[in-house]
């Protein structure tokens, strides 16, 4: 695993979360902006390495995914058409996510709703992509990936096309870096504002690839005095 970052910041999943809700509550940044700005730092990171050919965008209901629909008018905007895929598992996308979903809609981009999870028919829909992003499940994640999730995370890991994951890759640990069954296998991870801590463990760096940090509109000075207040919270609460 290569790094390709300035940041010394070693998020937990707790802390991940945490800083989002404070920078919109303590700075009154939007969280749509926030995505936004997630969104552009994975697209400098794609384009960086080279993205070309046809590009798939799998997303999943949450804000992991949300970052993969804001990435998708993104890259839209500099000419660079995607295949986005939305996998929900039958839950409801956040409202980030949502909103997002609108902004590509509404601009006439299509986005293919991928309800059918059988594996013949997602290796049908990826075998030909030179690039897949992975914004399925973010730092969330505990455990195995369940279905439909670990069908896609099977047919991004079969396909032979280059793999940028959002954040983390699919079936990731946040805090332990233990990757559960059917984890998705980056060659590239854009995560924000700090690493996260599973990426310390060797186990992890099969998935991960070369690791990017990337920043989301939050000041560095801000940031660490804010995770020496919390983390002085947590030891004393």
């Amino acid at each position: 695993m290569s790094r390709q970052s300035d940041s010394s910041f070693v998020l937990s999943r707790d802390e991940v979360r945490a800083i989002d809700q404070a920078a919109m509550q303590e700075l009154g940044i939007p969280g749509l902006l926030l995505m936004e700005n997630a969104a552009r730092g994975a697209a400098e990171v794609l384009k960086s390495a080279g993205c070309g050919g046809r590009i798939v965008i799998v997303c999943g209901p949450g804000n992991n995914g949300g970052d993969g629909l804001a990435l998708a008018r993104q890259l839209a905007a500099e000419g660079l058409e995607t295949d986005v895929f939305l996998v929900t598992g039958g839950r409801r996308l956040s409202p980030d996510a949502a909103a997002n979903l609108q902004y590509l809609e509404r601009a006439g981009l299509s986005v293919a709703s991928a309800a059918d999870g059988r594996p013949e028919t997602l290796l049908e829909s990826l075998t030909d992509a030179d690039w897949i992003v992975d914004a399925l499940l973010g730092t969330g994640v505990r455990g195995g990936l369940r279905a439909p999730f670990d069908g896609w995370a099977a047919a991004i890991n079969a396909s032979a096309a280059r793999v940028l994951a959002i954040d983390v890759p699919s079936g990731l640990d946040c805090d332990t870096g233990t990757a559960g069954s059917g984890c998705v296998t980056a060659d590239v991870t854009v995560t924000f504002v700090g690493e996260k801590a599973a990426f310390r463990n060797p186990d992890a760096r099969r998935c991960i690839g070369e690791l990017h940090v990337a920043p989301i509109g939050i000041p560095q000075v801000w940031t660490a005095r804010w995770l020496q207040r919390y983390r002085d919270g947590a030891r004393n609460g």
